[in-house]
């Protein structure tokens, strides 16, 4: 609530919020329905404005006179029962009637005072039947894959983490259950928004919308799917600039990543990665530029598994204990190192590790460099798949990964001698 208002100027902004979901919502329903004869819609605007006011009074009132409002909000139910009984006998289309009930339901919130989580929730109601069209056409190409894809992932998100303590324990007391859980939940995150992505746009948009698309889950993937490609004498032209852009998506990807898992190393990380961020996204669009667009080939398929997802999960907690055994053993310089050779295999761990640590175990500006080293050899490995499968068919390719190692290795030496 807005604070310093009188009594009833609250209570105004409660019922007037109310008021308001109603008419955001019926907006939408009216404008969905107006091709509709005069007198053959149940509900409109007028209806869903109305609904509105009176679930913000019922609301309101709640506290004080609870069966009053229930009567109000059984009032209103049961008119929408009886008037759109006949119309889903005859369409069986239940939106409308359960848009009105979501209204009355939102303005009694509204009215009871949790104005904002109300306002919030008409918005995304509207975003919903606004989407109708678009909804609907994703649903038509989903398959049995893709619905699989979704269980997984709700059952890594959902299914899980509250049953988790949220308490240290294990070696070193080095384990957090809910903390290790939730670095999974997030890492399957980026899979999942990348592999919706890709199968609603990707195929549409050509091989550089599935390069930036790939890029956000697995660059090296892109990497060696687009170069295998070229080698094979398949490429429509727009492989190499891929490849250079899957490269960039990934430097603008660990950058979020650190900024939710390790923020305090955010600064002097940005710092290393920002030259090879803009070196490798230049290649990319001069690549892009010079190349006919393409169809793209299909990217890695879903990458949401519950196995990878927990061996993820031990592979940090082993992490976590061996961070917290060379910050008792060697001091920083063991703990970089650590991280190095641990970012070689998985820059995410590393940076989930990272994250986990005490602030006076490992500097930040050691712990940037020991990250921006991760994904310099992780650079590596791609420009070897790059060079393997492609061959002489890659050389443009090749050359653009290496200008952004060259890029990232100067910002780490330059890093290390600030340092020293």
């Amino acid at each position: 609530m807005i604070a310093g208002l009188e009594p009833w100027a609250q209570e105004a902004v409660q019922v007037g919020a109310g008021l308001a979901t109603g008419a955001l919502i019926g907006l939408e329903r009216g404008f969905n329905l107006r091709r509709q004869q005069d007198g053959k819609r149940v509900a409109g605007v007028r209806t869903f404005t109305l609904l509105g006011l009176g679930a913000g009074i019922a609301g309101l009132i709640g506290g004080k006179q609870p069966l009053a409002a229930a009567a109000i909000v059984a009032a209103m139910l049961g008119y929408l029962a009886i008037a759109y009984a006949p119309k889903l006998k005859a369409k069986g289309d239940a939106t409308s009637p359960v848009a009105a009930a979501a209204t009355v339901a939102i303005a009694f919130l509204s009215g009871s005072g949790t104005v904002g989580l109300a306002l919030a929730a008409a918005a995304i109601v509207v975003l919903i039947l606004a989407l109708r069209e678009d909804l609907h056409d994703f649903v038509d190409r989903l398959d049995e894959k893709d619905v699989k894809a979704l269980a997984r992932y709700a059952v890594i998100a959902l299914a899980v983490l509250p049953f988790l303590p949220d308490r240290a324990f294990g070696p070193y007391d080095a384990w957090n259950a809910a903390k290790l859980w939730w670095v999974v939940i997030l890492v399957t995150g980026f899979s999942f928004v990348g592999y919706v992505a890709n199968r609603m746009f990707g195929a549409r948009h050509g091989t550089i919308a599935t390069a930036l698309i790939g890029g956000a889950y697995s660059s090296t993937a892109v990497t060696q799917s687009l170069a295998q490609r070229l080698g094979a004498g398949e490429g429509g032209g727009a492989e190499p600039a891929g490849i250079a852009l899957a490269s960039a998506v990934m430097y603008l990807r660990v950058l979020v990543l650190v900024a939710i898992l390790a923020n305090r190393v955010l600064v002097p990380f940005a710092m290393v990665i920002a030259p090879a961020l803009v070196v490798g996204a230049a290649a990319g669009w001069w690549l892009y530029r010079t190349a006919p667009r393409s169809d793209a080939p299909v990217p890695p398929g879903n990458p949401i598994a519950l196995a990878p997802a927990l061996t993820f999960l031990l592979f940090i907690a082993g992490a976590a204990v061996a961070a917290r055994w060379a910050e008792g053993r060697f001091g920083e310089q063991g703990i970089a190192l650590l991280v190095l050779i641990m970012g070689s295999m998985d820059v995410d761990a590393a940076i989930v590790t990272v994250g986990g640590l005490k602030p006076e175990a490992i500097t930040a500006g050691l712990a940037a460099l020991a990250l921006g080293g991760t994904i310099l050899a992780n650079m590596a490995v791609k420009l070897g798949v790059t060079i393997a499968y492609a061959r002489s068919k890659g050389t443009s390719a090749a050359l653009a990964l290496a200008a952004s190692m060259a890029a990232l290795a100067v910002s780490l030496a330059v890093g290390w001698w600030r340092l020293a």
